[in-house]
Formats: C-alpha cells, structure tokens, sequence
C-alpha cells in the first residue's frame, strides 16, 4: 500500500541520499518513521517523484520524537533482513566523503550493490527467502606448504606487530603464499574474522580467487568487482556483510565492502594505479584501506615488486637524520622462489638500427630461438589497434576524432576508425577526405600491427615438433568477449602460445612459467612525458613484465636457457634503463625522491585539482578563474602562502566527446591545510558555478591527490 506523501509519526530519522555534492542538497535529509531505526538501516523514501534507496544515519539525535501534530514525508519502507551497517562502516564512507570533497549519500550509496538500490523491501525479502545454492564447503584442516626463510621472517613479523606494513617482494618471491599463510592465522584465530584482498585488475581476480578456494574452500570466499552481475554482486555483498564470506577478494570497489568482522586487509600490486577511482568519488583504494584498518583495528599489508614512491617513503627505516622514520613497517623478500634469478636486461640501441626497424635482427633471432626450443617469448607495447593514425602522403591528413583532440586509432581486423576517448567510429576511407588521393598509410605501431609483423616474420620457423610459431595477442580488443581472456590465458598456461603480443594487460600478475624471453619494442614514451610519475610508472611496468620470465626454475633449467628482458630504446643509457638492469628497484627510488623532494612534489607536497567542463575552452577556464578570484576575495584560509592555486590550463587532451576540460592545481606542504582551504572552497564554488556568467559550464569536480596532471 504506497505511503501518504506526508504523515503524522512519532518518530524523526535523517536519511543519507545518493545526492551530488553540488546538487544544493544537504547531506541528510529527514524523515519521519512510525518506529525509532538504528543508524545503518536501510530504508526506501519518496524524493521528488522518485522512491530511493538511503542509509539511516547518524546525526546529533538520528532518531527522535517529532512535536504534537507535526507532519513530514515518511519512510515508505524498511529492508527488513538487511542488519544496518554498522558504524565503522559508515566512519570510512563519512572519511571518504569529506576527504575527497563528495557528498555523504553519494559515497555512501554508491557503495551498495546497484541491485540493492532497485529492490523494494517486498523484493528483497523474498529474495533473502530463497534457498541459497551450494557454494562448496569451507575446509576444516587445511595443508600448508612450507614457507621460505624471508616468507616466514614476513609472516612472523606480521603476526607480531600492528603495522601497516609495506611487502617489498620481487617478482615471483611467494607475497601471495605470505597473504594466504596471515590470512589463514586470523581466520583460525577468531571464527568470526574476515579478510579483504584487493587486486588492481578485474583480470587477476580468477587466479587469485582459484588460490584462495584452493586453501579455505569455496564457501568461504567471495568476489567483489564490476565485471561480475548486479545479482552476483549483490550475492557476494550480502555474504560479506553478514559475516558468512570470510574472505572477499574484489577490485578497488572492494574497499568499501560490508565487513563487521574485518581484521586482515591486502593490498596486493599497491603501487597500481587502477587502485585509484577516475569517475564520481576519486578516492585511492589503498589509502582507504590503510585508513579502514587504522580504524577498524584490522591489520593492513601493501604488497608490490616496484611500490609507489608514496608508500616506499613512507616505509623508510629510522636514520640519524631521521628518527623517527616513516609509519609503514617494510619488509623484504628479495629472492624468487623456485624462480632461479631474475630474467637478464638487454638493452637494443635501435639508432644503431636500420630506418623503421620494428624488431631488431638480434631480437628477432632470440625469439626464432626460443620458438625452435618449445619455449615461449611475450612482446609487449603499451598500444592497442593497429597504429594510432592514418595519415595521407599527398596532402598530411591525419585520421583525427571530429569530437575530440585526438586521433582516430586505425583497426586493420575490422577496417575502422576507432576513437579511444569517446568511441566515435568509422569505416575506414578508401580514399583521403581531403584530397581524394588513394595513398594514405598508417603512422606508428599497435598491437595488431605487432602480431600481424611478427607471424610473416615467424612464418618459416618451426617448433620442436614441426608446426609452425603460434603467436596471440590479448589487449582490450581481445578480450571484449565474456569468458575471452580466461580461454586466451588458459591457451598459453598450455603451452598452445609460443609468442604472445599484448599491452600491459599481460605484464602484471600473471604466473606464467614458460616464459623465457620478455620483450618491450616501444617503451621509451614515457621518458619525456609532462607527468612526473611517468618514469615511475615505466619503470614499474618493465619490472614487472620482467618479473614474467623464468619464474619456473626447474623449467629453465631443464631447457639450459637463461630468462631474458630485451629493451629497445633509443636512449639506453637512461637512468630508468640502468636500474632497470640492474633489478635495483632501490637506487631508482631513491633517485626519483631525491628529484621529487627537489622539486617539492608529491610525497613531499599535497596536491589536489579542480577540473570543469564545458563547451567552449573559455567558459571552463573562465570558472576556474572566477573561483580562484573568488577564493582570494573571501581569503580562505591557506591563501597567505600555505596553499598556492596555479593558473588554470587545457587538460592534454583538452577536448572529448565535444566537451571541452580545463584544469586548476593546488599545491600544499600541508595535508591539513589543504583539506581545510577545499572545504572552505566547496560552497565558493557552488556559488560560483550558479552565477549567469558560467551559465555554459557542463560540470565541475574537485580530484584529490590526483595521479595525472
């Protein structure tokens, strides 16, 4: 029976909504109830027209009796069955919220499994009726392997100390069996414990999950990520929420998974930055994690081959010059296990290669080499399609995207044009739009052009057993296919792949043992990149796709061969290519922060964004204009010199999908002091954004710790 649109009750509760922080909306709105409800409890109320899902939430009185003959819109229903979230998890998404200047409701209820939000409570209570499917059981006696010298040194130390703490583990050093052995001692522990492990990719959930099943069994562990249904979302939300999942494995969503009984949190690939949300609420999943298990009294451990230059300073040891060290706990496995060493750098100088060469000569022969052993080798190149332009030899037309500022990429399997900011595609022309001249060509390579040159090159050589080179290649164009990248996986752990060509989809986290021969043709991009985590990020990617090659030693052995990392670069003296030699994830570290600290940025500088979007260039910079102005006129505090606002400028791609995007920085030394300018800011901006000067402004957001720029 629907709900009067206002009804007397006895009893006022304030409601979290999915509401934008610059919709106008407070973040609580109230309702009346004829029953007290406890903060956490979710609840279906009328907004507008509309009947929404909200969180009952806490306030100085969350519930309380309204006056004699008092009317206000009431609840329309509650979802029974659902315990209310309780209040550690409703501190991390109030943290969330304000930290990264959103609003309580829309952190909040984007947190929820999307199905939630569209159940009413009759659906939801006869959902929760239905007889839940086996699962598989959860293991009583569980046999462990035996741990290395540094995996049990790690282990102990975990056991016997708060932390946080920073893994630094080379490629193929056994962190996940480290996870698994802590894990398994909470869970032992205390019968109600739970664990979250997040991984930065939703295409090393599969072997991560099989891991964990393997070890506690089916029943205990679930999935959390986007690419899973709103029902199995929903499914695996309730059995975490209500304490029968034991272990959730998910994505950077997973962060803010129901948990009552969290005590152990992995952050696996910390260093990654999909951990890092690019739309909505842009929160860290690691950081949130490191805050979640500070508050919840959960232990937390980032693990990573090559960690962010934020975490490694923040792990740094005591020293005389200072004391007190960083607040992580770092602890180090430098040796492979069963891995044998660490595949050997090569580095080609390709000015001493012939005009145009893709693959040079000694390349090429070491992978012809490793083909005729029943070895297998991985390319890769950080581009997808064929090549990133086409272009016209009689007039210099170039295949551009007509709504953004960038180039169309050329995708020779299906003959298009393809934009890769705003999807626009075309067919691809027989002839130059402008000048009608047959003679246009493709400028650059991708990893379709890769695989395409590397078969006609490979089309001679043979395997052990007489057929010819197999070569694959698994990017995003790939792997759109449910199912496609578990099957193309399953083909090379076979042994059915003897070269595969892919993106960085293929260089983290992938235990492949008959790699031997790993190979970047492209990489030297990023060297002179604008972003100054662009070397960071580089050197990552080339360790961990290292880190792909030779991780079975008895493999390696039994082939007498010896793993091997090539690099073709133009510059092989870089500093990025000598650590990259020498494994020395350390000396290019300390580098880097010396540079950094230099230069006063991140992690030595606080820095957060201001980004507007609208149709004309001068209508975004000009908001971010007046709101800097703004902001001086009504001296905010931070303005007298301890947060500097740069001029705004055009975003590098500055215009997609017909919008056009400017950018506003802000740099701090103090992570306080910035927080408080942006909170002080947040209704400056609003108010400027509803001034008739900025009526073409599209929308606005504020980014904290940003990861481009």
């Amino acid at each position: 029976m629907p709900t009067p649109p206002f009804a007397p009750a006895r009893h006022l509760v304030h409601v979290a909504l999915h509401t934008p922080s610059h919709s106008g909306v407070g973040d609580l709105l109230s309702y009346a109830s004829d029953r007290a409800l406890p903060p956490g409890t979710l609840v279906r109320v009328p907004l507008g027209t509309r009947e929404v899902l909200g969180v009952v939430w806490d306030a100085d009185a969350a519930t309380g009796e309204l006056p004699e003959g008092a009317t206000m819109r009431a609840i329309a229903g509650v979802l029974e069955g659902v315990a209310p979230l309780d209040l550690p998890w409703r501190k991390l998404v109030a943290f969330a919220a304000r930290y990264y200047q959103r609003a309580l409701g829309e952190v909040a209820l984007a947190a929820l499994p999307p199905q939630l939000r569209d159940l009413r409570p009759e659906q939801l209570a006869r959902r929760l009726k239905r007889p839940a499917k086996a699962t598989g059981d959860t293991k009583d006696a569980i046999d462990n392997i035996a741990l290395s010298p540094e995996q049990e040194t790690a282990r102990a130390r975990i056991s016997a100390e708060n932390g946080p703490f920073l893994l630094f583990g080379s490629t193929g050093s056994g962190k996940t069996e480290v996870y698994l052995r802590c894990a398994q001692e909470m869970l032992e522990a205390d019968p109600t414990a739970q664990a979250l492990v997040m991984v930065p990719e939703i295409n090393l959930t599969p072997q991560l999950e099989e891991r964990f099943v393997s070890r506690f069994g089916a029943g205990a562990v679930v999935s959390l990520h986007s690419g899973m249904t709103n029902p199995q979302r929903l499914k695996s939300w309730l059995a975490a929420h209500s304490g029968t999942a034991r272990i959730v494995l998910g994505t950077r969503m997973a962060v803010f998974a129901s948990m009552p009984g969290l005590q152990f949190i992995v952050v696996d690939e910390e260093h990654d930055p999909s951990y890092k949300q690019q739309e909505g609420a842009r929160y860290s999943a690691r950081d949130l994690a490191i805050w979640r298990g500070r508050e919840q009294g959960a232990k937390v451990l980032l693990g990573s081959a090559t960690p962010s230059l934020e975490s490694w300073h923040a792990s740094r040891p005591p020293t005389p010059e200072d004391p007190e060290g960083g607040r992580y706990v770092r602890l180090h496995m430098p040796s492979r296990i069963g891995a044998g060493a660490l595949a050997r750098v090569k580095r080609v100088d390709m000015n001493q290669q012939p005009r145009r060469t893709v693959f040079s000569a000694p390349l090429l022969q070491a992978i012809t080499d490793r083909v005729g052993r029943g070895e297998q080798s991985m390319v890769l190149l950080n581009r997808r399609g064929y090549a990133p332009v086409l272009h016209c030899v009689d007039c210099g037309w170039k295949s551009d995207c007509p709504h953004c500022s960038a180039h169309q990429v050329f995708h020779k399997t299906d003959r298009t044009l393809r934009c890769h900011h705003c999807g626009y595609t075309v067919r691809v022309p027989a002839h130059c739009p402008t000048c009608g001249s047959p003679d246009i060509h493709p400028m650059g390579r991708g990893t379709e052009q890769l695989e395409e040159q590397l078969a006609a090159l490979l089309r001679n050589v043979q395997r052990p057993d007489g057929n010819p080179a197999r070569i694959a290649r698994i990017d995003a164009d790939t792997t759109k296919a449910k199912g496609a990248l578990e099957e193309q996986l399953a083909q090379v752990h076979a042994g059915e792949v003897d070269v595969l060509v892919g993106t960085q989809m293929i260089a983290k986290g992938h235990d492949f043992r008959r790699i031997t021969l790993v190979a970047a043709v492209q990489p030297d991009g990023a060297l002179f990149s604008s972003d100054f985590r662009a070397s960071e990020r580089l050197f990552a990617l080339l360790m961990q796709a290292a880190g792909r090659a030779g991780r079975d030693a008895a493999y390696v052995a039994a082939q007498a061969t010896q793993a091997e990392m090539w690099v073709q670069t133009f510059h092989p003296q870089h500093a990025v290519y000598e650590a990259l030699r020498k494994h020395d994830y350390e000396a290019f570290a300390a580098q880097q922060l010396k540079e950094r600290e230099e230069a006063a940025m991140p992690p030595f500088a606080y820095q957060a964004l201001v980004r507007a979007d609208a149709r004309t260039q001068e209508v975004a910079q000009g908001f971010l204009q007046a709101a800097s102005a703004a902001a001086h006129a009504a001296a905010l505090p931070g303005l007298d010199g301890t947060v500097v606002l740069f001029p705004p400028v055009p975003l590098t791609i500055q215009r997609v999908a017909n919008v056009e995007r400017a950018q506003m920085l802000m740099e701090s030394s103090s992570r306080a002091a910035l927080q408080r300018f942006l909170a002080a800011w947040q209704p400056v901006l609003q108010a400027t954004r509803s001034q008739p000067a900025h009526k073409g402004l599209i929308r606005w957001l504020v980014d904290v710790d940003p990861l481009a720029i």
